[in-house]
């Protein structure tokens, strides 16, 4: 659909992805190097956080890899000089894990990025930057749907910290004049993400149980409300935000029109797998102490800013995930 606009903005171009042999990155790097970009990914292939380098499986001679972490700011000066473009996904984002150590979260998701836009400050001001910013920043939702005036109140300390990268973004594109902009996304899915574990997003880890004839445990009555983007068309929204000068400074959330009971996503899995069951079990006191009731977003900003909107209806997409693991679970569990 928008083909030929990315042809003219990413032909060509050099681009730097940080986290970019994650999930999110290494879809993103696959579809920026079908769009002839030269495309540069910085990964630090920390075990915990994603990184895989099957990720880019066919791909590994049409796209450069530098293994480094975005805490060491010498070695970003090097890598951001000279990029046209900068999708920062780098980050933590265990909600869980940043309630055990959340100095380490800090480092990552605050520190991390303040080095980032120093390196693009002082060696690459034109770059256009955007930022994967996340839903968990506004917390329990006061109303629904969620658009982005709602009050920011993270429940742990990932979200805080996940706000204030989104915002030191956005304080240096206002004050710096760097272009930059950030996508609030929600639960994305697709192939590449993270099953190993529920570290990154719930939904990975009932792919594996599924696949491995296990139960899926759902928290609580399983009517919690939730929205999910499939990964090509989280995908596409970077594109786009990268592209078009009027995403600069802004903040939009990604969301779908579909919205699912956790149960009935569940269900769901098991009926196009074709086998699996589920039940329903009580939260454990660590997730219920930090879990947000039901959410999904407007994103009718994101509509008008961007021209974006998801194609890929839930069915669908998970029919795609559910047959990507199938064949390449090995790699990733």
């Amino acid at each position: 659909m928008h083909d030929q606009r990315f042809e003219s903005w990413f032909r060509s171009k050099r681009v730097l992805i940080t986290g970019g042999l994650g999930f999110i990155g290494s879809n993103l790097a696959r579809r920026l190097a079908d769009l002839g970009a030269e495309v540069l990914l910085v990964d630090s292939l920390i075990p915990e956080y994603g990184g895989n380098r099957f990720n880019i499986d066919g791909y590994a001679d049409r796209v450069t890899v530098n293994v480094a972490d975005v805490r060491d700011e010498h070695g970003l000066t090097a890598v951001v000089q000279g990029q046209h473009y900068l999708f920062n996904l780098a980050g933590q984002t265990s909600h869980l894990d940043s309630m055990q150590d959340p100095y380490t979260d800090l480092d990552i998701n605050c520190r991390s990025q303040l080095s980032i836009l120093e390196a693009c400050r002082k060696h690459n001001p034109d770059v256009r930057i955007v930022y994967a910013s996340t839903r968990q920043i506004y917390g329990k939702p006061v109303y629904l749907p969620v658009d982005e005036k709602h009050p920011l109140q993270p429940t742990d300390v990932n979200g805080i910290n996940k706000m204030s990268g989104e915002w030191y973004h956005i304080l240096y594109n206002n004050v710096y004049g760097l272009f930059a902009c950030a996508l609030r996304l929600t639960n994305t899915y697709g192939p590449r993400m993270r099953i190993k574990d529920a570290r990154q997003t719930f939904l990975g880890w009932w792919i594996r149980l599924l696949l491995e004839d296990r139960e899926i445990e759902v928290y609580g009555d399983g009517t919690q409300l939730r929205d999910f983007n499939f990964v090509d068309d989280a995908v596409e929204a970077f594109l786009l935000a990268a592209g078009t000068d009027a995403a600069r400074g802004r903040v939009l959330n990604l969301g779908a029109p579909e919205i699912v009971r956790l149960k009935d996503l569940a269900e769901m899995l098991v009926e196009i797998h074709g086998s699996g069951r589920y039940r329903l079990i009580p939260f454990p006191p660590e997730r219920k102490a930090i879990d947000i009731g039901d959410y999904y977003g407007a994103y009718g900003e994101a509509q008008a800013v961007l021209g974006w909107a998801p194609r890929t209806g839930l069915r669908a997409g998970i029919a795609k995930t559910i047959e990507y693991f199938r064949s390449h679970a090995r790699h990733y569990v």
